[in-house]
C-alpha cells in the first residue's frame, strides 16, 4: 500500500471564462490571464501499484479530473461567490475529482497561497482541515540545570552558547473545522490570524525564551526546544481555537525551527 500525490496548478481569470490550456503545467494551465488567482490542488491516491507497470494511477488522469472537475467549479465560485468560505466548496471538489478518478481518492488539498491551504480525506468526508503559517524570531539557549556544565555542552554543542542564539521560526496551526448540516460557518482565517497573532506571536516574537517567557524560563520552564515549543504553542492555542468556535478544534501545531527541522505535536 502506497500514497500517490500528484500536484496540478492552474490560473483563475473571474472576469473571463477559463481559458485553453497551456503547454506549461510545471508552472499552471490554464496560465494566469491579467490579474488571475493561481492555485494548487493536490491528489493523493492510495492503492498497490500494478505489478506489472509499476502505476498506482496514470497522473494524466489525476490531471485530466482536476482540470476537468475541480476548476470549472472554483472558477464559478470566484465569479459568483467571491466571499464564500473556501472550506465551504471543498466537499464538492473532493466529490467531483474522486468521481472521475479509476481508483479511490484518498485525500485533496487546496492551497489557495504557499502558506494557506485547506484539506479533506476519504475517511472524514465532513470535515476540512484549515492550515495557515505564520513566523516569529526568538532566541533562546538549549540548557538542563540537572545536568553538568560538560554534560550540556556536550549534548546541544553551540546551542548551549551562554549567550543564546537565534532563529525565525515558523509556526503552523492545522484546525479541523467541522462542514456537517447544523455545524455552523467555519472559522474563518482572518479569526484564526487573530488568536494565533494573539496567542502565540505576540508572546514568544523577538524575545528571549529563557528570559522573557514563563513556558521556558531558565530553571523553572521547559527546555525551549523545537519539540517542547511546538507542544506548548499547541497547549496555548488548543482552547482558544475551542473558544473561538464549537465547530472547530485544534489537530496539531507545526513549528520549523529552520527550513531543515521541524516538529508536529500531536503526531
Amino acid at each position: 500500500m502506497l500514497d500517490l500525490k500528484r500536484t496540478v496548478r492552474f490560473s483563475i481569470n473571474p472576469a473571463r471564462d477559463i481559458p485553453g490550456r497551456s503547454p506549461n503545467g510545471f508552472a499552471g494551465s490554464p496560465s494566469m490571464s491579467g490579474l488571475a488567482r493561481h492555485y494548487e490542488i493536490d491528489a493523493v491516491c492510495r492503492g498497490i501499484p500494478d505489478p506489472a507497470t509499476g502505476y498506482l494511477i496514470d497522473i494524466k488522469d489525476i490531471d485530466q479530473a482536476v482540470r476537468d472537475e475541480a476548476l470549472p467549479l472554483i472558477n464559478q465560485a470566484c465569479r459568483t461567490a467571491p466571499e464564500r468560505d473556501p472550506a465551504l466548496l471543498l466537499p464538492s471538489l473532493f466529490a467531483a475529482v474522486s468521481a472521475r478518478l479509476p481508483m479511490p481518492l484518498h485525500a485533496l488539498t487546496w492551497r489557495l497561497s504557499p502558506y494557506y491551504s485547506i484539506q479533506m480525506h476519504a475517511d472524514s468526508p465532513s470535515t476540512a482541515s484549515i492550515r495557515q503559517r505564520f513566523d516569529f524570531a526568538a532566541s533562546h539557549r538549549l540548557h538542563v540545570p540537572a545536568l553538568s556544565d560538560e554534560e550540556n555542552r556536550r549534548r546541544f554543542g553551540k546551542c548551549n552558547n551562554p549567550s543564546g542564539h537565534g532563529h525565525n521560526y515558523q509556526i503552523e496551526p492545522c484546525i479541523d473545522v467541522s462542514l456537517a448540516p447544523g455545524a455552523g460557518p467555519p472559522l474563518p482565517l482572518d479569526r484564526l490570524e487573530r488568536i494565533t497573532f494573539d496567542t502565540v506571536i505576540q508572546r514568544f516574537d523577538h524575545k528571549n525564551l529563557n528570559i522573557d517567557t514563563r513556558e521556558f524560563a531558565d530553571g523553572a520552564g521547559l527546555n525551549p526546544t523545537v519539540e517542547n515549543i511546538a507542544r506548548v504553542c499547541f497547549e496555548l492555542l488548543a482552547p482558544a481555537v475551542a473558544a473561538a468556535s464549537p465547530s472547530a478544534r485544534l489537530r496539531s501545531v507545526t513549528v520549523w525551527e529552520t527550513d531543515r527541522t521541524s516538529c508536529t505535536y500531536p503526531a
